[in-house]
C-alpha cells in the first residue's frame, strides 16, 4: 500500500524503548516525518536520537508504540527485508575492506537479486552522482580518504533507489572542511532525488544547515521540540532547548531570514586592467575585466607603476547575493576590510554595496516585528 503524497512518510506513535532495569532510552515519542524532506534528530549523548533512528529499520526493536513507514507497520515486516528497502549510512562508512568501491556500492542491489552486471552498472552511475572520480571504482576502502569513504557509503545507500535514507552521524569523523563539502553534497543530492532522509547529529549547526525539520531530544529520550530550524533558533520551546542551541542563536537565526527592505547601493569600482595612478580618496573596490571583485585598495594605497596589480590589493570578505539571508548580508559587511559589504549577481559580477548600519537597521526591524507577532499571539514563524 502507498499513502497519499501529502501524508507523512514515517510516523512514530507513543514509541518507547526500555532497556534492562527499566531505563528508558526513548520516552513516548510521537512525531510525523515529512515525505521527501530532511528531518534531523539532534541532542546530547544518551538522549535517544540514534535509538529512534534505528527503530525505523528495526536494528533496535521498540518496547511499545507503533512506527509506520509509508503506511506499513515496521513490526509486521521481516527485518532483513525492511532494512534492504532503506538506505543506511553510518559514521565510519562501514565499507567491506575486501571489496572494491564498485562492489561495495553494488552490495544491496545484489542482495535484492539484481545480477552482477546490472548492479555494477548502477554502482558506476552513482560514483558520479555522489561526486567521485570513476577512476576510484577499482580501489579498496583503505586506499580512500575519509571523505571519499563517506561518499561511497552514501552511494551504497542509494544503490537500490530507496525512498528512505537513514544517516547516523555520517560526517562526524571527518575534518571540518570535508564535513562542509559533504553537507553541501547531501543538500545537492536531496534537491535532485527528494528522498525522505532522517539524519542524526549531535551538532546543532549541522542540524540547522541540513534539516527541513529538526527534532531536539533531551536526556531520557524525550522529544523537547520538533520544528523548523528557524523556529527552534528564534523561539526555543524551553530552557533545555535554549541552552542546547546556545547563546548565539539570535545570530544563527538570521541564516533563515531574507533581508526585506535591504538597499544595495550603486558603486563605481575600479577595473584592474584600465586603472592608472589617480585614485579617489577612501576605499576603492577593484574588479576584473568581467566586473567580478578581486580585492580592495586602501585609502593611502597607490598602484605599482601605471597599473594596479593583485599584489597591491587587500583581499575582500564574503560576498552577498540577492536572495541570500540577513546573516549573509551581515557577514559580507563584517568580513570586508573596508567595512562595506559587496553584493554580486549570480555570475559574481558586482551589483553594488551594502552599508553595515543599514543591515543592522533591517535586523532590528525584523527583531521588532518578531516581538510584536509574539506579543499579539501570532506564531513566531510564518508559513
Amino acid at each position: 500500500m502507498t499513502t497519499a503524497v501529502g501524508e507523512p512518510m514515517i510516523r512514530f506513535r507513543a514509541v518507547t524503548k526500555t532497556y534492562g532495569g527499566g531505563q528508558r532510552a526513548v520516552d513516548d515519542l510521537t512525531m510525523d516525518i515529512d515525505r521527501g524532506r530532511i528531518t534531523v534528530f539532534v541532542g546530547p549523548s544518551g538522549c535517544g536520537k540514534t535509538t529512534s533512528l534505528r527503530m525505523i529499520n528495526r536494528m533496535v526493536e521498540q518496547t511499545s508504540g507503533t512506527i509506520t513507514v509509508d503506511g506499513q507497520d515496521v513490526a509486521a515486516q521481516p527485518a532483513a527485508q525492511l532494512r534492504r528497502s532503506m538506505g543506511y549510512v553510518m559514521q565510519s562508512a562501514g565499507l567491506m575492506p575486501h571489496r572494491t568501491v564498485l562492489d561495495n556500492i553494488a552490495t544491496v542491489p545484489r542482495l535484492n537479486g539484481v545480477d552482477r552486471r546490472a548492479a555494477r552498472s548502477r554502482a558506476s552511475e552513482l560514483l558520479e552522482t555522489v561526486g567521485l572520480d570513476p577512476a576510484l571504482a577499482k580501489r579498496y576502502p583503505a586506499q580512500l580518504s575519509g571523505g571519499q569513504q563517506q561518499r561511497v557509503g552514501v552511494a551504497r545507500a542509494l544503490a537500490a533507489d530507496p525512498p528512505v535514507l537513514l544517516m547516523d552521524e555520517p560526517f562526524s569523523a571527518v575534518d571540518p572542511v570535508v564535513r562542509d563539502e559533504l553537507q553541501a553534497e547531501l543538500l545537492r543530492l536531496q534537491r535532485e532525488l527528494a528522498k525522505t532522509i532522517v539524519f542524526v547529529t549531535h551538532d546543532i549547526d549541522e542540524a540547522t544547515i541540513l534539516g527541513d525539520k529538526v527534532a531536539v531530544f533531551a536526556v531520557g529520550g524525550r522529544l523537547a521540540q520538533f520544528a523548523t530550524p528557524e523556529e527552534i533558533l528564534r523561539a526555543p520551546a524551553n530552557d533545555f532547548v535554549a541552552s542546547f542551541v546556545g547563546r548565539d542563536r539570535g545570530f544563527r537565526h538570521l541564516s533563515f531570514t531574507e533581508p526585506s527592505g535591504l538597499t544595495v547601493h550603486p558603486v563605481d569600482p575600479t577595473v584592474l586592467s584600465a586603472a592608472t595612478g589617480d585614485v579617489a580618496p577612501g576605499w576603492r573596490l577593484v574588479v576584473d575585466d568581467d566586473g567580478r571583485p578581486i580585492g580592495w585598495l586602501g585609502p593611502d594605497q597607490r598602484p605599482t607603476g601605471d597599473r594596479f596589480t593583485r599584489a597591491d590589493l587587500i583581499p575582500g570578505g564574503s560576498l552577498y547575493r540577492k536572495g541570500h539571508s540577513l546573516r549573509a548580508a551581515l557577514d559580507a559587511s563584517l568580513s570586508s576590510p573596508s567595512g562595506i559589504g559587496v553584493a554580486v549577481d549570480e555570475s559574481g559580477v558586482v551589483r553594488g554595496i551594502l552599508r553595515p548600519a543599514e543591515v543592522v537597521e533591517v535586523i532590528e526591524r525584523d527583531r521588532a516585528g518578531l516581538q510584536a507577532r509574539v506579543a499579539s499571539g501570532e506564531p513566531a514563524v510564518r508559513g
